[in-house]
């Protein structure tokens, strides 16, 4: 992910008064120096401060993801517009001045220009407003404990998550779950709106490579599968069962062809879903998905299933904002505990898990065809977010987020995915206000708090965004 920056000044200055270029340019060198350590690959095109200068700059930073303007003292908006314009990014306007206080008995001409970010921001943002050019504004100061860095630092977690998503290749195995229209998605759209390609895949492709799975790669798959999970016994659900060896070395064997598709297709996130028949192959290997693509998940390629693409666009932003980003749906409403209980049939995002998470054997998979090893975790307790990906009636994709708490207690042990969440206004109000924005009935749940950075994150996709 690469930041683009430049200061801007006004060149009659500096004959006027010496030193005052110097000065700037070091304040800006700062600004660099402390949005590397922030993880940001940094391009800059220095100090601009004619019109001419800025068409050059603008040639400086084109293809960068983020362009911040640190406004270092009074500058025409003239020798501004054209490096936007030229390097096509989002663009933050930093209004840092060095100092939170002035002298003002003391106070010099040189030394207030030193010190006037604040002096041409507002002739900037009428500009671009003007020329229709989204822009933001942080404004703050140089110092180290300033809030404004914890900002900036908000901006680069979001520019990193919606560049990986541009970036992202996400496989479409097989199809969606048949009649669920909520879930239906427009691949072109899909990538019109975010820049994520859609790899269609057969479920031959996972197919053939379960079947040429070795036995090395099994063994130690399945190593790797007892090694994170606790492997329990059937419980009192009665369409739960044992865990033979059988189904166990289906599943890991899975999981390896899960690896090789990933790996054979350059995938960065798995939407998934094929029914089968009559125990086909097809049906036997879409049976043995839920522990491989929970592993996926854990490592950094989400795995959604029912065919669900938007929830799946979801979990990896919120997994790139280090949020992980669970599949999952509401389970039930508790109203004497005044919390919703969400999960799902898998996969889990077992990075996220409170817990070790457990995998259990079901004789049959509610609603869907086959049998096999599922799971079951909680997301870590405290702070959490849910991100719905969904679809307006004009097409255009929108994101609904909440946040709410991880709460402690039973959940249910019925080889799938369940946390309980309270929300600050209750179950009732909250689940009607979701279900007013229109969602899927799908959300990617990540850990802590993370509105503030996903605003960021619609605001640099263009998209419109819902806070429940």
């Amino acid at each position: 992910m690469r930041v683009g920056i430049f200061g801007i000044g006004l060149a009659a200055y500096w004959p006027q008064f010496e030193g005052l270029r110097e000065r700037l340019e070091g304040y800006q060198r700062s600004i660099e120096a402390r949005l590397r350590e922030l993880g940001a690959d940094v391009v800059s095109a220095g100090l601009v401060d004619t019109a001419q200068g800025a068409r050059r700059a603008g040639e400086t930073l084109a293809g960068v993801d983020l362009v911040m303007v640190y406004a270092a003292t009074y500058a025409t908006s003239s020798q501004v517009l054209p490096v936007v314009q030229a390097a096509g990014a989002p663009v933050v306007i930093l209004n840092l001045q060095p100092t939170r206080t002035l002298d003002y008995e003391g106070m010099t001409t040189a030394e207030w220009l030193a010190n006037c970010s604040a002096c041409c921001v507002p002739e900037i943002a009428g500009a671009f407003t003007r020329a229709r050019i989204p822009y933001r504004t942080v404004t703050g100061t140089l110092l180290d404990d300033d809030p404004a860095w914890d900002i900036l630092r908000e901006w680069l977690d979001a520019a990193r998550a919606v560049h990986s998503l541009r970036r992202a290749r996400i496989g479409f195995l097989g199809h969606t779950y048949p009649g669920m229209l909520d879930l239906y998605s427009d691949f072109t759209q899909v990538q019109a709106q975010t820049g994520a390609h859609v790899e269609i895949l057969e479920i031959d492709d996972l197919v053939e490579r379960v079947e040429s799975a070795d036995t090395a790669a099994i063994e130690q798959k399945g190593a790797e599968i007892r090694e994170t999970f606790d492997l329990v016994d059937a419980g009192v659900d009665p369409i739960a069962a044992e865990i033979t060896p059988e189904v166990f070395e289906w599943s890991a064997r899975v999981a390896v062809g899960l690896d090789r598709l990933v790996e054979d297709f350059a995938l960065d996130g798995l939407t998934y879903y094929y029914r089968g028949v009559g125990g086909n192959m097809a049906e036997r290997v879409t049976a043995g998905l839920i522990v491989g693509n929970s592993l996926l998940t854990a490592r950094g390629v989400p795995a959604a299933g029912e065919g669900d693409l938007k929830t799946n666009l979801g979990m990896l932003l919120l997994d790139r904002l280090g949020a992980g980003g669970s599949y999952t749906e509401f389970y039930a409403l508790d109203f004497d505990e005044e919390l919703i209980l969400m999960g799902h049939d898998g996969p889990g995002h077992l990075a996220i898990a409170d817990g070790r998470p457990v995998a259990r054997a079901l004789k049959l998979y509610h609603g869907k065809s086959g049998a096999g090893l599922s799971i079951e975790m909680k997301v870590r307790l405290g702070p959490v977010t849910i991100l719905g990906v969904t679809q307006t009636a004009d097409g255009r994709l929108k994101l609904i987020a909440a946040e709410g708490e991880s709460i402690p207690g039973p959940t249910f042990r019925i080889g799938n995915t369940n946390s309980r969440i309270r929300f600050a206004s209750g179950p009732r109000t909250f689940f009607d206000a979701w279900c007013a924005e229109g969602p899927t009935h799908h959300v990617a749940l990540g850990v802590g708090h993370q509105l503030s950075r996903i605003r960021k994150v619609a605001d640099l996709l263009g998209l419109e965004l819902s806070v429940v």
